[in-house]
């Protein structure tokens, strides 16, 4: 009950943020923050994300947009199951959106978030049976952080394709390219991730669920 009441409190801690705005690692956010985080501590899946869009900020739900029903597609979730924070944690590198750079491109995560609240965050976080990882930011914290730490310069192709070949490690670590549109060139020339890839992340998104409701039958 403890370590769930300091998680629920380090929650708070983060969606009241303000550092990127008060207190800047360079350039203040350009807008109000708006951090957004669904995690709890009965959640067995993890999806690891780089940092918010547009719609996400306006709306304050992870993934709520065509790029998110995109990544459920992949991993075989209804959004009724994907906004169950007792069964889905969902934390971006970044908690709050970006802004966008002088071509329009979506910036980075900030790092306040990482240097601020991540190490605490996944101290305090309950045991994830898989954990997806979507965007590099996510695939070398969680690679390293599960002491994976992944190749230096591997392309997108070999990092997914190590994951999948450590699958049997626990917990899961599975590497996923960023559902944008902006990535459909890549997948169309890569159609063994449709075909291999995709069916692996169901049948671990669909596990860990299912682990979840044992461990809530238990308590």
């Amino acid at each position: 009950m403890a370590a769930s009441q300091d998680l629920d409190a380090l929650v708070a801690r983060i969606r009241a943020c303000r550092l990127c705005v008060e207190r800047p690692f360079g350039a203040p956010l350009p807008h109000e923050p708006r951090p957004v985080l669904q995690i709890s501590a009965s959640a067995r899946l993890l999806i690891a994300g780089q940092a918010p869009g547009t719609r996400v900020h306006a709306t304050g739900a992870p993934f709520n947009d065509p790029s998110g029903d995109r990544l459920r597609g992949w991993i075989g979730l209804s959004r009724q199951q994907f906004y169950d924070p007792t069964r889905v944690a969902v934390a971006a590198m970044g908690f709050c959106y970006p802004g966008r750079d002088a071509k329009g491109a979506d910036l980075p995560p900030r790092r306040e978030c990482r240097a601020s609240w991540h190490d605490e965050l996944f101290r305090l976080a309950p045991r994830f049976e898989t954990i997806f990882a979507v965007g590099r930011a996510a695939q070398d914290y969680h690679g390293a952080r599960l002491g994976r730490p992944l190749p230096v310069g591997a392309s997108l192709e070999e990092v997914i394709r190590l994951c999948a070949a450590q699958i049997h490690l626990r917990p899961h670590l599975l590497a996923l390219p960023h559902p944008s549109w902006r990535n459909n060139a890549w997948l169309r020339r890569r159609p063994w991730f449709e075909r291999e890839i995709a069916p692996l992340a169901r049948e671990l998104a669909a596990k860990a669920l299912t682990e979840c409701r044992v461990q809530k039958t238990e308590i």
